[in-house]
């Protein structure tokens, strides 16, 4: 039976930071070139939050930056989520701080942790709250320092990340339009090639955690570069074919934004038209449960979708985490 109403995203914002950390800038720092940079990763730039500011920040103004385009109220939201690995502080969560900065005093609110898929991941969490009834606008957040957690002594890691935030607003909206359908998967067993080892319960931080370097993330490029490649071209293409469509009835196409050629092998996979593709990771870099919205916010700003255009999604991130989305744009 046809749902009365779907979860449908009424509104989009994302902040990147001013200061821009170029791959000239990371000749300096560490053995590595413009040249190895970009023709195996696409990236030529990455933004970097200043150090006495946290993730809430660049959270709170890509939320802020919602509400002044539509003309609410921040009491006008009832749920807050937050996808993030590098939150303010363990607890309270960072979603809590956005709601207490924003003034969102009748919204609950709680942080998601899925890596890069963490956008994807809330944004299907979200959109139960919408289609069931109980919330009427929820905001999901995906945000990200990543240069926080990074160690720019590591010629192999220091050049992949960069920090911004990206939101959207989900709403009731008609059943044609919205969220279509999603595919979410979990691998534990990722852990062991991509992690960020100390922080937690596990490996609490202590001299000889931080002495080992155990507090920035842990990356086996190899292997986490063949997994991205499969998954995130196998979800996409998966999720087309259950929904009866191909490639070129996708009007937007915004992957998660951590290689280029891992882009280019889910355009293949999928026969999508590369003009109707976003890529932005030249100058943001992966910025993790970031990317996804930025690229939405972008797309949406330069008229790159409209009312009733499919917009296809897909994520890899650690966990392993991996997914796909799709949606009828509803503005």
């Amino acid at each position: 039976m046809e749902k009365p109403f779907t979860a449908t995203i009424t509104g989009v914002g994302h902040y990147v930071p001013e200061r821009r950390l170029t791959n000239a800038d990371l000749e300096k720092m560490v053995d590595t070139s413009d040249e190895w940079i970009t023709s195996r990763t696409g990236i030529e730039e990455r933004r970097i939050l200043g150090e006495e500011l946290g993730t809430s920040y660049m959270a709170l103004k890509s939320l802020e930056s919602i509400l002044h385009a539509k003309g609410l109220n921040a009491r006008d939201l009832d749920l807050i989520i937050v996808a993030t690995i590098t939150p303010d502080m363990f607890f309270p969560s960072t979603a809590c701080l956005v709601q207490d900065e924003i003034g969102a005093t009748k919204a609950w609110a709680f942080d998601l942790s899925a890596a890069c898929s963490g956008f994807v991941y809330a944004l299907v969490v979200g959109a139960q709250f919408i289609e069931t009834g109980v919330h009427k606008r929820v905001v999901v957040i995906g945000a990200d320092k990543m240069s926080c957690i990074t160690d720019y002594a590591d010629r192999e890691t220091c050049v992949l990340f960069g920090d911004g935030a990206g939101a959207v607003l989900l709403e009731p909206g008609e059943p044609s339009l919205g969220l279509k359908d999603f595919i979410l998967h979990a691998d534990g067993s990722g852990v062991a090639y991509l992690r960020q080892p100390a922080g937690g319960s596990l490996h609490p931080a202590s001299r000889k955690t931080v002495e080992k370097k155990m507090h920035y993330v842990y990356q086996d490029g190899r292997e986490v570069f063949k997994f991205a490649v499969s998954k995130m071209a196998e979800v996409s293409a998966q999720i087309l074919e259950r929904n009866g469509l191909v490639g070129k009835d996708i009007a937007l196409f915004v992957p998660h934004q951590a290689n280029k050629r891992i882009i280019d092998a889910c355009v293949k996979r999928t026969d999508l038209p590369k003009d109707r593709v976003v890529l932005n990771i030249d100058r943001y870099a992966n910025t993790s449960a970031a990317t996804i919205p930025i690229g939405l916010s972008e797309a949406a700003e330069q008229g790159r979708v409209n009312r009733g255009d499919h917009v296809l999604l897909a994520s890899a991130g650690a966990g392993y985490t991996w997914g796909s989305a799709l949606l009828t744009w509803a503005y």
